[in-house]
């Protein structure tokens, strides 16, 4: 698995503080390393794409980053601009009031409407485990399978907790193998990269990706 790790990795850089130069080199890495992608906020989009052209390396933008609280029409816009942007996947974050609220239409028809937007790309939907009960986590999986994405990730990394083995095991157990399940937050070794992917995620996000890779 060690010859191929990079190609689980989502090389993450979401920081506020990001600079250009700084995600110029989250991309060079990104090349050297053969990760899948690189994960970034929508304003480096060009800058990502530009560097990355030629390569296999995919582009994946956050929307209604990191909060979720985003209006729905607010959330399609912006996945559809990434999109046209030459991003190939998006981060949606789900509405965390509402899945608690027991609003299940409005957590499906949110994320229905950025699934149309970006028109067949992939899309990942960030439940933030660390703020759900175990009922609520089966309940927010459920109903990202419901809504049609292509993902269903435990964590935005500006939540509480990170990812977990048990987290991950319930979201392939209640998604079961027609979505992805992405691990994210805390994931900073090759052995966790590999617990991770036993436990049943086929995609990490980590922003620790060049040292995983080298074993370190």
């Amino acid at each position: 698995m060690s010859e191929n790790m990079g190609r689980y990795i989502d090389h993450t850089l979401l920081k506020p503080e990001a600079t250009r130069k700084d995600i110029i080199q989250l991309c060079r890495e990104a090349i050297e390393n053969r990760f899948y992608s690189v994960c970034i906020n929508p304003s480096y989009l060009i800058t990502a794409v530009k560097e990355l052209e030629g390569s296999m390396v995919k582009v994946s933008v956050v929307v209604g980053f990191p909060l979720g609280a985003s209006t729905t029409a607010a959330k399609a816009f912006e996945a559809a601009e990434a999109v046209a942007g030459g991003a190939e996947e998006v981060d949606m974050v789900l509405h965390i009031g509402a899945l608690k609220g027991r609003e299940e239409q409005y957590v499906i028809d949110d994320i229905t409407a950025v699934v149309e937007a970006v028109k067949g790309k992939t899309v990942k939907v960030i439940i933030e485990t660390g703020l759900l009960t175990e009922e609520e986590k089966v309940l927010a999986c459920r109903l990202v399978k419901q809504a049609g994405a292509g993902f269903v990730k435990n964590s935005t990394g500006f939540g509480p907790g990170g990812a977990s083995i048990a987290d991950i095991q319930l979201m392939r157990e209640v998604v079961g193998h027609e979505l992805g399940v992405k691990a994210s937050a805390g994931v900073r070794t090759s052995k966790e990269v590999r617990a991770m992917i036993e436990a049943g995620a086929n995609r990490i996000g980590t922003s620790s990706g060049v040292n995983i890779v080298a074993g370190k």
